[in-house]
């Protein structure tokens, strides 16, 4: 939980959901020599919006890029054994940092 310094190249930043829905997350990683070496959320929202948020960084951690990128939301949902209904749950993978996790085939940027 918490935050990295806004004005850390090492750091991608995203962030996902609605307020006027309830969920809200903002979710940084921090990256060196292409491996996740941190990852910190902050969750506004339900019990499992948080909880999955909390997950998620820990997977993330010591990860690659590549390594990373291949965790789904199903994933997460059946580690807590969630309802497949949860937003935040289902979007979390879209706050990859285009900086340093692309969504497409293109390399991330050296740092």
């Amino acid at each position: 939980m918490g935050s990295f310094a806004k004005d850390d190249l090492a750091v991608g930043t995203g962030i996902v959901g609605a307020p006027e829905r309830g969920d809200v997350m903002k979710l940084q990683i921090k990256v060196k020599n292409d491996t996740i070496i941190d990852a910190k959320f902050k969750t506004f929202g339900c019990g499992s919006a948080i909880a999955s948020s909390s997950l998620a960084t820990e997977w993330l951690k010591g990860k690659t890029l590549d390594e990373a990128a291949k965790i789904k939301n199903t994933d997460i949902v059946q580690e807590l054994n969630l309802p497949r209904s949860r937003s935040t749950v289902r979007c979390w993978p879209k706050t990859r940092s285009k900086r340093h996790w692309p969504t497409s085939n293109e390399k991330p940027r050296p740092l």
